[in-house]
């Protein structure tokens, strides 16, 4: 055996779980244990996380008043409120009896102050708020606590209530325990610094243990207003070395995979005791280009480099299960979805470009990206075939903390963000990461991906929100497709490559995991076969 492999299995032998010994190790019947790459969980606060890396700690440490049906991202069904009611003004939600890990109760005061101070909390969560009217200006005149057990928010002029439906069914529409959260509260951060790595839900689990880019342990919520959770423990496990996760899944060390590099997957195609889920997310990997830079500000050198990727190859070679060849901003089995404009690697094309932009021989470029699966291996290959083009791409690479922070800062040429999915399974919610852009100044962040860009778009934010407050469903559907149209014309600044899927391999002896692309798993109903 070679000493790299040797080595790979060395590690995989010390990363081993205490419990588990000899060749044919097994976790224990009560534990679920995940291997994954932990370097997108920056914080464990739903007002602030946003990244998809966060979502299956939140999803089963918090619940939100509504969710989505896990095998129809379309269908909105009950969480923490049993009902709710339409009045065209508003939405009355009508809440469970419920309490929370501390063992005080759920009530309509704690739904509205979860939503009131991510609003004013202001961070990245706030932005997907903002769209639908909702701000740090007018949320407290938006909530009402009719009772202990109803709240009712109103609907600001223009705003679809489904729309807002879908927005709480995410991550930011956690509902947070008011009282316990309060009393870690530091100089008017709503209880933020604490809440990072602490919970204060009324989720299947609470949040025992978080060693940034090593473990985290949740434990059972034995309270769980939906009854106890068949997994006594959750370990999620930082494995970021894709074929050292693949031995310790084949060990059976942990339950699932998923973070495996695409040739890892497919060695468990067809292999006994192992299930491979593709799921898809609704988002995509994006290459992000910041308008700010003097070369990227002409759309011609945009359209060029658009011309200058070979997506076949790597969605051949690379992206294998992780994706599919997509250019639209809007997945390819959503209504309205406009076919690809057909880009492929035309280096002629795309010289061409770089002439009529003024800059036939090039120039240098560094492409930004988190060291994880499959993202390194997409910058070596767009660093390749735009140096057929001539300009010269210089990889940087980073922690999760790093490269979020590069985006969020415009600190960046070229960048491969994260790239979570869409906030509901329809046009609109995978459109406006790439069409809204409201105010382009140096304060005017919003959060979303063209801000991040500095890419000034005032006929596709104007478009975006029209479609956003067009309850006709057929004129919103022909707006969606005008928003296409008009986003493929521009040359856009934030180019999709491939439309993202999130693979994961279960080990066959658990039960019940349903990955979520738009929510994270919730682990509830998870359990193991009796041997």
């Amino acid at each position: 055996m070679g000493g790299w492999k040797q080595g790979l299995l060395a590690l995989a032998v010390a990363l081993a779980p205490a419990w588990g010994g000899g060749a044919a190790a097994k976790t224990p019947a009560d534990q679920l244990v995940i291997g994954a790459s932990l370097a997108q969980v920056l914080s464990l606060d739903p007002g602030q996380a946003t990244e998809s890396g966060s979502w299956l700690i939140t999803s089963n440490i918090y619940d939100r008043l509504v969710s989505t049906d896990p095998n129809d991202a379309t269908k909105l069904v009950p969480q923490l409120a049993e009902s709710w009611d339409i009045d065209g003004k508003s939405i009355v939600f009508h809440l469970r009896d419920a309490k929370f890990a501390s063992g005080n109760p759920v009530t309509a005061e704690d739904a509205a102050w979860s939503l009131r101070r991510m609003v004013k909390l202001n961070q990245a969560a706030a932005s997907l708020w903002k769209p639908y009217g909702y701000d740090d200006t007018n949320i407290d005149s938006m909530l009402e606590v009719v009772d202990p057990k109803t709240f009712r928010l109103k609907l600001p002029e223009g705003t679809i209530a489904e729309f807002v439906l879908f927005a709480l069914s995410g991550n930011n529409g956690a509902v947070i325990d008011k009282v316990e959260a309060s009393k870690h509260e530091a100089n008017g951060d709503f209880g933020n610094a604490w809440l990072r790595a602490n919970s204060a839900g009324s989720g299947p689990f609470v949040l025992r243990r978080w060693s940034p880019n090593e473990i985290i342990l949740m434990d059972r919520n034995d309270a769980f207003w939906g009854g106890a959770p068949a997994m006594k423990r959750v370990a999620v496990r930082h494995i970021a070395e894709s074929q050292v996760q693949r031995l310790l899944l084949e060990r059976g060390d942990i339950d699932v995979a998923t973070a495996l590099a695409a040739s890892d997957i497919a060695a468990f195609d067809g292999k006994p005791g192992f299930v491979t889920q593709r799921v898809p997310t609704g988002g995509f990997y994006v290459l992000a280009m910041n308008t700010q830079n003097q070369y990227l500000a002409n759309p011609d050198v945009r359209r060029a480099i658009a011309w200058g990727l070979d997506y076949a190859g790597m969605q051949k070679t690379i992206m294998g299960p992780y994706g599919r060849v997509r250019q639209v901003p809007v997945p390819e089995n959503y209504p309205t979805a406009l076919p690809d404009p057909g880009y492929t690697l035309d280096v002629a094309k795309a010289k061409a470009l770089l002439a009529k932009a003024g800059v036939p021989d090039g120039f240098p470029l560094v492409l930004k990206t988190i060291a994880e699966t499959p993202r390194v291996d997409l910058a070596t290959a767009i660093q390749a075939s735009l140096a057929q083009i001539g300009i010269k791409v210089a990889i940087e690479q980073g922690n999760g903390s790093q490269i979020i922070a590069a985006h969020r800062a415009r600190d960046f040429d070229l960048l491969m963000p994260l790239t979570g999915g869409g906030n509901m399974a329809d046009p609109i919610g995978s459109l406006q990461n790439f069409t809204y852009n409201p105010d382009n100044g140096p304060d005017g962040n919003s959060g979303y991906f063209t801000w991040r860009s500095a890419w000034d778009i005032p006929e596709l934010t104007r478009l975006t929100v029209q479609a956003r407050g067009e309850e006709d469903r057929a004129k919103r559907e022909a707006l969606y497709t005008e928003i296409q149209k008009t986003f493929l014309a521009s040359g856009p600044a934030i180019l999709p490559m491939f439309e993202r899927f999130s693979p994961v391999v279960v080990s066959a002896n658990v039960e019940n995991f349903v990955g979520q692309g738009f929510r994270g798993v919730r682990l509830d109903i998870v359990k193991k076969k009796a041997e």
